[in-house]
């Protein structure tokens, strides 16, 4: 069976500018249950956490979390990009 199902986008989906870089952090239903969170800088490279998180809120203090501590930068520099 092929089951298609519309993806669902967090309200609490937003664009982050900080150090002269800018991310859009995006966060939507994985179709179980959870929320699957994503990062796209400026060049349109994208950072995904593995594992999807409890609620959509969860996944955006995650990434804000990242940010604080690792900075804007970790996610569109390539020499210190990794997937989370």
């Amino acid at each position: 069976m092929n089951e298609e199902f519309e993806v669902k986008m967090s309200p609490l989906c937003q664009t982050l500018s900080r150090d002269d870089k800018t991310v859009h952090i995006e966060i939507y239903e994985d179709g179980d249950g959870g929320w699957l969170l994503e990062v796209v800088d400026e060049r349109n490279t994208s950072t995904v956490w593995y594992e999807p998180f409890m609620s959509d809120k969860d996944a955006l203090e995650e990434a804000l979390q990242t940010i604080e501590k690792e900075g804007i930068a970790s996610f569109s520099d390539p020499l210190i990009n990794d997937l989370h």
